[in-house]
């Protein structure tokens, strides 16, 4: 049985996402997966998927609804998480198989590399797997004086890849951001639609635009100066593999 986790909290993805990414999943494994999502609202989630309360963590309120709310999935024990535990955010798009992500070095804790910092060894937590019973010192530290931590890191996925042991990258060509690995650059962006390399496995979507608005070629953008650059076409295979 391979496991695989979200989170889900607050307004801003619906049930409709959590069903889609079950539903990718279904699809990209040939071998038995669940699903858990750890959430405070289960409104029309699909009944296959295992709904699984918030877990506790030790946040100041400035911070509580932002991404450092994953740090949470680390502690030990969490339900009954064992061995290698595959996590994706709920804005990504699944687009091939996926049950290489945990035959790839089993046992060590693998991750995206985040696509803007390549020199730097930071992974892109959008798409990550862990040894659950081996890494719950990432929750320890955090909530044992999360100031410190804040003080320190800008964003959860910095603090993990600086403090996390044994860490290595997933294939560069299994996990592409939409924005910097598939957008076309300007001004072409304006032309042409991204495409999809066929060893592609998951596609993240951190920030703007969502797979929804990409699929539809809209970039919502607050002031006119940004529309020169934030563009992109309508792009088909989202609405063929986010499903």
């Amino acid at each position: 049985m391979q496991t695989i986790i979200c989170i889900k909290w607050g307004q801003k993805y619906g049930p409709d996402y959590l069903n889609r990414l079950a539903s990718m999943i279904r699809r990209n494994t040939a071998r038995e997966t669940r699903l858990i999502c750890f959430t405070d609202d289960a409104t029309g989630a699909d009944p296959g998927i295992e709904i699984q309360p918030l877990p506790p963590i030790n946040l100041p309120e400035r911070v509580s609804w932002t991404p450092w709310r994953k740090l949470s999935l680390w502690q030990q024990p969490l339900h009954d998480l064992k061995g290698d535990v595959l996590f994706f955010d709920l804005d990504v798009v699944i687009t091939g198989p996926i049950d290489d992500f945990f035959d790839f070095l089993p046992g060590r804790f693998c991750v995206a590399q985040n696509w803007t910092q390549l020199n730097e060894r930071v992974g892109n937590t959008s798409v990550y797997r862990f040894p659950a019973e081996r890494m719950a010192y990432i929750y320890d530290i955090f909530n044992a004086d999360p100031e410190a931590v804040l003080a320190r890191y800008r964003i959860e996925q910095q603090y993990i890849s600086a403090v996390s042991k044994d860490t290595v990258f997933f294939p560069k060509e299994w996990c592409l951001s939409f924005k910097h690995s598939l957008l076309p650059v300007w001004p072409i962006r304006f032309f042409k639609a991204p495409e999809l390399p066929p060893a592609t496995r998951v596609v993240a979507f951190h920030g703007k635009p969502d797979p929804d608005e990409a699929r539809d070629g809209i970039w919502p953008v607050t002031s006119a100066w940004k529309r020169l650059y934030k563009h992109v076409r309508p792009t088909p295979w989202i609405a063929e593999h986010w499903r």
